[in-house]
This record gives structure tokens, sequence and C-alpha cells, in this order.
């Protein structure tokens, strides 16, 4: 595995192995030792504000013996404000470190530098393109949550026109069977054409369904997102159509028992912090899982 460009890029056997992997990194962070990637250095280049995965992505190669170099700010704080291209800030910090995790604002940027790159190169993240180390985690946390990833039905809620996540999470699993894709977003914020084409060409189907309640009824899975208003062209545009689908109480008691809501986080007020205490809501436990999931890819691109 050279470079983790896009979900697409991932086979059923792929996935699995990964998850496997996976596990046993839990072991290896519970332990505090195992791999030992000493003396092996992670650049991370985050052109985008982030959280999670930033963190996540250090904290894997630490637990694995590695170290990291970063940058959380590099469209302010690195040679881009003075007119350097990706593709040299990529050549340049190559000759630094043994893999690249690039989060950037543009879609297609992580292809742009693999393109270049003689070490590999992680995409973390480009602009409204794809998230492919989320989607594999949130792979995982289905797996562990539900102990399947096949016959599942996933209600996909929010923005799923800008959502990275929502887009890389159809990529992935959709290489399963008996995969039903819930729809439930504003009309002028859908899953893009060539998204839903993807999952319908590998068996998968996919609904649109307006109302969220009915959703929640037929769905293993919820996954909620923001109404990213970073990708918006107005504020107009925002206000539109962010607030209309909120879980609360009521969703949770149409809800299945054995089902499970996640989010990619952050969350802007479209889950309600009293559902947080419900076990069936899995986000943070979601965003746990993403460090041995990270370490795993670590792991396999540096062998």
């Amino acid at each position: 595995m050279k470079h983790v460009i896009s979900a697409k890029h991932f086979t059923n056997a792929d996935i699995l192995s990964l998850i496997e992997t996976a596990i046993q990194m839990e072991q290896i962070k519970k332990q505090g030792h195992g791999l030992n990637l000493a003396g092996r250095i992670m650049g991370a280049l985050f052109f985008e504000p982030s959280t999670r995965t930033r963190l996540s992505f250090e904290s894997a190669m630490l637990r694995l013996g590695g170290q990291v170099i970063s940058t959380e700010n590099a469209r302010e704080f690195s040679s881009a404000v003075k007119g350097e291209t990706l593709e040299d800030t990529i050549r340049v910090v190559e000759g630094y470190v043994d893999v690249i995790v690039l989060r950037h604002h543009e879609i297609g940027a992580a292809a742009r530098a693999a393109n270049v790159s003689a070490v590999p190169v992680i995409s973390a993240g480009d602009g409204a393109g794809e998230h492919p180390t989320q989607a594999l985690l949130d792979t995982f946390t289905i797996a562990r949550e539900l102990s399947r990833l096949d016959d599942l039905t996933i209600a996909l809620v929010g923005d799923l026109m800008y959502g990275r996540t929502v887009h890389s999470l159809v990529y992935m699993l959709s290489q399963f069977p008996k995969i039903h894709f819930l729809c439930v977003s504003p009309s002028t914020t859908p899953l893009p054409r060539d998204v839903v084409d993807f999952a319908t060409t590998r068996g998968a189907s996919v609904q649109i369904e307006n109302d969220l309640g009915r959703a929640a009824e037929a769905s293993d899975v919820i996954y909620q997102t923001r109404v990213q208003k970073e990708r918006f062209h107005s504020m107009e545009d925002y206000e539109a159509v962010k607030g209309q689908y909120i879980i609360d109480e009521h969703i949770l008691a149409r809800m299945n028992e054995k089902a499970i809501i996640m989010h990619p986080l952050p969350r802007a007020g479209e889950i309600a912090p009293t559902v947080d205490a419900d076990p069936r809501a899995a986000y943070f436990r979601q965003s746990h899982y993403g460090v041995p999931v990270r370490m795993a890819l670590l792991a396999r691109c540096l062998a």
C-alpha cells in the first residue's frame, strides 16, 4: 500500500485485512508497546483545521514508536502564502519524512501530492471530495459495534453534497453485499450523482427519504453529519438548510434497539446533547477507533 488517496481504491479484502490489523493495534495501544517504528517520521501537513484526524494520526505514529513533525495551519503558515505550489511543497517535505499525511482544501490535492511524492501520501481529507481514512474508521466502527458489514441499512443524514466523509463511506461500504443507503438531506445538498452511480453499479441500493423518523425506524446505522458552513457560497444558502434534521429523544424513540448513531464530528447542533447518554450513541467511541485504525494504516504504509 503506497498511497491512501481514495476509498474507491480499497477492495473488500483490503478492508477486512486492515480491520483485523486494527484489532491487533487496539491491544498494542492498551499494552503500550508492540510494533516498533523508531526512527521513522510522519509529516502532517494540514491546510485546513482539524482536531480528531490530526491528533489521532499523531497519536497513532507515536504509539507505534515513530516521531511526528507537523504544521497545523499550512494554508497560512507555510510557503504556500509565498506562492509555492503544493507539488513543490511535497517534493521538499518528502526529504524530511517517511510518510506524509495531507489535509487540503482543494478536491484532488491528495492525488496531486501522490503523483510527485517518493514517500507514501495518506489523504486526511481534500475539500468536499473524500476522506478515506475516516471511511475506514467508520467501517471499523460498524464492524465492531454491529459485528457485520453486510445486510445493512445506513441512513446518511445532513449535508450529503459537500460531506466528504459520506462520499468515502459510500465508496467503502458498497464493497459489501446487501447494502442499502437512505439519503436524508435538504434538496439543495443531495448525494452527488457520481457517488450514487458508484454505489449502484456495485449492487448497493440508494433511496431518497425525506423523513428522518421513518429512516430511523428502518436503519441499522444513522450516519449524521453537520451542514458545513465553510463549503457554502453564501450565508443565505447555509441558513436555509441548517437545523433541518436533528436527532433528539423523538428520533431515539423510533430507532431499533440494536441500531447505532454515528457522526464524524464536530457536531453543530444536529445531535441533541441528551442523546449522548444513550448506548446507541456511538460517535465518541467512533472517534476513539481512529487511533488503532490509523496505526494499522501507518504500519501498512511503512512496512
